[in-house]
């Protein structure tokens, strides 16, 4: 049974060679997942055409697609807070523009939600389509959450994560980094809500370049981890009242 509501959102960064076959696949598989829905393209201050692809696919299917831009690249959390703020609807989900994820996907998350009532649902990357060294980034990244955070979670940076809206009420979040999804995570559990998580395909990358595991990348999420882990130890209640909150709501 399809969500009454859903807005999808897509952090996008040097993404114009994949935004066309992007948007076509959303709007393809949407019907399926919600009744009304909207999708949200965020151009996280890219160097190629990814604005004015962008541009062109709003004024195609106006009203239903929608554009953020930032004129300076902001980071990866930093496209995904826009995204959030960006976002009207009962349900929030996002994937990233370069096209890893299928939309069509998605309903193993829906179905999850509908079926459990679980105020937030992510995906988990059941064979992951990255070069040996991504891996081995990612496994020691989640092994240092589950030991520094206690964050049980198969995945913390796969890109197919589904929340309900009242679930993200009063979260903030400090990181505009790479740390985003980590911190958005722990401060969840931290709030006492249940984390569901479902297996997703994952598929190479055939248009564009990868842009996260930049050494500037990797040494932003690493401050921002211990800045965390720290200030948690030092002063919980200031630490977990830094930040912004992510919803821009005045529902």
């Amino acid at each position: 049974m399809p969500l009454q509501e859903l807005s999808l959102f897509f952090p996008c960064h040097n993404e114009a060679e994949n935004l066309e076959a992007l948007v076509a696949d959303a709007l393809a598989a949407l019907p399926a997942l919600a009744t009304t829905y909207e999708v949200i393209l965020v151009d996280d201050g890219s160097r190629d055409d990814t604005a004015g692809v962008a541009e062109r696919l709003v004024q195609r299917h106006g009203g239903v697609v929608r554009l953020v831009r930032h004129e300076v690249n902001r980071g990866y959390g930093g496209a995904l807070r826009s995204g959030f703020a960006a976002a009207r609807y009962d349900h929030l989900a996002y994937t990233d523009g370069d096209r890893q994820f299928r939309v069509a996907d998605l309903a193993r998350l829906v179905e999850c939600a509908e079926e459990t009532r679980s105020p937030v649902v992510i995906g988990y990357r059941m064979q992951r389509a990255d070069p040996p060294l991504r891996l081995i980034y990612a496994t020691l990244y989640r092994i240092a959450n589950r030991i520094w955070f206690g964050l049980r979670v198969r995945d913390v940076d796969c890109a197919a994560k589904l929340f309900r809206r009242d679930a993200l009420r009063g979260i903030i979040v400090h990181s505009d980094g790479a740390f985003f999804s980590a911190e958005l995570l722990i401060r969840l559990r931290l709030d006492g809500l249940n984390i569901l998580e479902v297996g997703v395909p994952h598929y190479p990358r055939t248009a564009g370049s990868p842009t996260g595991a930049g050494l500037s990348v990797i040494a932003r999420a690493v401050r921002d981890f211990w800045s965390l882990r720290i200030g948690l130890w030092v002063s919980r209640a200031r630490t977990l009242s830094r930040g912004r909150a992510l919803l821009n709501d005045e529902r």
